[in-house]
């Protein structure tokens, strides 16, 4: 997998109210930014200007930061009150801070909270208000091309023509950014549609220098160049099917040889259109909500939970896997869901009062209310569940996976991207619903969901390789493929030795990617539009 594009959020910062520390003046305000990364101590980002004589500031400096979305990122926002000329601010009164996650600020695009000081007790009726913004182009160009009339170069039969794009540095020197596919055998193409971001063809800017080059593939990797020519976005975007933009393909060294050179063929656009696609947190920005559903598996493989060996053994400290998976997980997410009231499944066991086998039961026994308050409150219903079950079996996965698609099929009748539904599945392994599974994942593909699924224990995963279709298409028993790849799986001993974010960071990495591509497949747009 490409390295995650790096987002960048800009954090605006106002405050009302502060604290008046001066004798015959207000205080002259400052806000430092700290992070926080795994728990360790926290270190200054940067701070904004003093304004002086103002107890309701707006800082103009703005705080740039790497954003996330796998990552839980701590900050606090300290308000100092500046008198003096250090650049220390242990001299200086302190007037108050918040701390939180830069997911609660951009789950909220603006966040408004009341400052506290370092006994947790309120500043007087000081509040902080954070506005956050992505900085980004997100233009893109979409693009048809085709040529005529090119110069053969193949011996036998034709050429075998395709397209690079090249942009120009500031040093000069061009890149390629884009090549078509090869079309076999052809003097007249028709290239298949593509998109480009506007920054990647031409640093978005509308009069730089693009150079397009026309080869003829050749299969040892000799490839002849047809000819070429430049251009400008200002030029390519006049392009409309009536009226086309074309281009001679020029060959220098056949030019120079020949006297009545005219051109190598022409190339035409006869499509150009600059489109704003959507990026995740604008979506996130725009009002969409993460719900966060976790199915937890108690079958008898697991081993009976009283015994040190089973894997829902709880230690002295209450902890085991499967709650650690939860925990790591859950705080990632739990920022992005308004009520963070999640609910929560278990499978494979029979549970009272009849003790009949059950592969979709609430752990807090409330099947018209499933949900926990809060990560926390997961735990707490797991913790009480176990005693009151017998773990039982098959592993069936298909009903729980069917039961957050109900959902997210229900959402989808909201034509926009107000939803989107993340299930965590959390398994000691062998799967025995093998093809209602497969047929359960290509249907919920069509739908506003992702699937992780945490392996627990020293079992064989293959089957669960198998479901995240990361080596091919996953298909269902009847030869369906999914529409998308939405199951992410990963076995937790791989994570044994990590800090505890490692685990969360991995499964979760793919999520924005799977979320953007679902609302743009389906064409939907933010419920509130994060640019107004």
């Amino acid at each position: 997998m490409a390295a995650q594009c790096v987002t960048k959020v800009e954090l605006t910062i106002a405050c009302t109210n502060l604290l008046d520390k001066d004798v015959g003046s207000k205080s002259d305000p400052l806000c430092v930014l700290l992070q926080n990364t795994s728990g360790q101590q926290w270190y200054e980002v940067d701070r904004t200007e003093r304004v002086k004589n103002s107890l309701n500031p707006k800082f103009a400096k703005k705080f740039l930061i790497d954003y996330y979305f796998e990552l839980v990122q701590k900050l606090k926002f300290g308000i100092y009150d500046i008198d003096n000329k250090t650049y220390d601010l242990s001299d200086d009164d302190f007037l108050g801070e918040l701390e939180c996650t830069l997911g609660q600020i951009v789950s909220s695009r603006t966040l408004t909270k009341p400052l506290v000081l370092k006994n947790g007790k309120p500043a007087g009726r000081g509040s902080i208000t954070i506005t956050a913004e992505e900085v980004k182009d997100n233009r893109v160009v979409v693009l048809e091309l085709e040529a005529r009339k090119l110069d053969n170069k193949d011996f036998f039969g034709k050429s075998d023509p395709y397209l690079e794009f090249h942009k120009q540095t500031g040093d000069g020197n061009w890149v390629m950014v884009h090549r078509t596919e090869v079309i076999k055998n052809n003097l007249n193409p028709v290239w298949r549609p593509f998109k480009i971001s506007l920054n990647s063809l031409c640093y978005s800017d509308m009069d730089k220098s693009i150079k397009i080059e026309c080869y003829d593939y050749d299969g040892d990797g000799s490839h002849d160049l047809i000819g070429s020519f430049q251009t400008t976005m200002s030029k390519l975007k006049e392009a409309s099917r009536s009226s086309p933009v074309e281009f001679e393909c020029i060959n220098e060294k056949k030019r120079q040889k020949k006297k009545n050179y005219k051109n190598s063929g022409i190339v035409s656009v006869k499509h150009c259109e600059i489109i704003v696609e959507c990026t995740f947190l604008d979506y996130i920005m725009g009002g969409c909500q993460l719900n966060f559903t976790v199915g937890i598996d108690f079958t008898g493989s697991n081993g009976d939970p009283r015994s040190p060996d089973s894997l829902h053994y709880l230690s002295p400290n209450g902890v085991n896997e499967y709650l650690t998976a939860i925990w790591s997980v859950g705080m990632v997410i739990q920022d992005y869901d308004t009520d963070k009231m999640f609910p929560a499944f278990g499978f494979g066991a029979q549970i009272p009062p009849s003790f009949q086998v059950s592969h979709e039961f609430p752990i807090n026994f409330n099947p018209s209310n499933p949900f926990c308050s809060g990560i926390q409150g997961i735990v707490d219903a797991y913790r009480a569940c176990l005693p009151q079950v017998k773990l039982y079996g098959p592993t069936n996965f298909s009903p729980i996976i069917n039961h957050v698609a109900r959902f997210a099929a229900a959402a989808t009748q909201q034509q926009t991207a107000s939803q989107y539904f993340i299930l965590l599945i959390i398994t000691d392994g062998v799967i025995t619903d093998l093809d209602q599974t497969r047929t359960a994942i290509v249907n919920a593909s069509k739908l506003p969901m992702s699937i992780i699924i945490v392996g627990v224990g020293g079992a064989d995963f293959g089957a669960m390789e198998f479901l995240d279709g990361d080596d091919g298409v996953l298909r269902s028993p009847s030869g369906e493929p999914a529409v998308r790849d939405i199951v992410q799986f990963v076995p937790f001993r791989k994570f044994q030795n990590s800090p505890k974010e490692a685990l969360a960071q991995c499964v979760l990495a793919e999520v924005p990617q799977q979320v953007v591509n679902y609302f743009s497949t389906y064409k939907l747009q933010p419920p509130k539009n994060p640019a107004a």
